[in-house]
C-alpha cells in the first residue's frame, strides 16, 4: 500500500480515474491475498480501511477539492500505510507483487 500511495503522491496531478484504478486494484488485490489465505483477516480489515480511504479521496476529488487536499489527504493515508506495513510485515510487497508490470 505504501508503494501505491508513493506513485501516487509522485505525480504531478492526481485525477479521479486514476485514483479509482487504484483503489480498484487494492480491493481486487486484497481479496485475492485473503482468499489464498496470504494475509489475516486482520490484515485485510486493516488494509481495507486505507482502500476505503482511497476511494474516498476519488470521490472528493470527482466533487473539485485541490490537488493541496488531495496531496495532503494521500499523505495521512500514507501514515497509514506505514503503520499497518510495521503491524502486518509483508503486506506491502504482497500487494504490489500482483501488479502487472
Amino acid at each position: 500500500m505504501r508503494t501505491c500511495i508513493d506513485h501516487l503522491l509522485a505525480l504531478p496531478r492526481i485525477d479521479g480515474p486514476r485514483m479509482n484504478l487504484e483503489a480498484e486494484f487494492l480491493s481486487s488485490r486484497l481479496d485475492q491475498l485473503r482468499i489464498q489465505k496470504s494475509i489475516t483477516n486482520d490484515a485485510y480489515l486493516d488494509a481495507g480501511a486505507v482502500q476505503g480511504a482511497i476511494q474516498l479521496i476519488a470521490n472528493l476529488i470527482d466533487m473539485g477539492i485541490s490537488q493541496t487536499e488531495i496531496q495532503n489527504e494521500l499523505r495521512q493515508q500514507l501514515v497509514r500505510a506505514q503503520k499497518l506495513e510495521e503491524k502486518h510485515p509483508g503486506l506491502n510487497q504482497a500487494i504490489e507483487s500482483g501488479r502487472a508490470s
